[in-house]
């Protein structure tokens, strides 16, 4: 049986103030929407434009239930799960094919 991929991630402003959870099946084209004024509306609202974090999974449940839990995160717990995979939070997209 074939399961469907999927992608939990973390974007963020250039000044790394506000962070949001998301999830995806496909990163490159949802990161490509957000940058473009196509994602949500809390994406547009506070700029949040940059790749910060990512993980991969071979089910989309999988990465659904991992966004569910992460929202539920303080922003602190957050900043520390990013800084331990990208310790200077910089933006991930160029290493995404966009």
């Amino acid at each position: 049986m074939l399961f469907k991929k999927g992608y939990t991630y973390i974007m963020s402003n250039k000044y790394r103030t506000t962070f949001y959870v998301g999830v995806t099946s496909e990163l490159d084209g949802r990161i490509w929407q957000h940058i473009n004024n196509q994602g949500s509306e809390f994406v547009k609202k506070y700029k949040l434009y940059d790749l910060v974090y990512y993980e991969y999974y071979e089910r989309i449940t999988d990465a659904i239930n991992r966004e569910k839990q992460l929202k539920n995160w303080h922003k602190d717990w957050k900043i520390n799960l990013i800084k331990s995979v990208n310790p200077e939070m910089k933006d991930l997209k160029g290493d995404l094919d966009l």
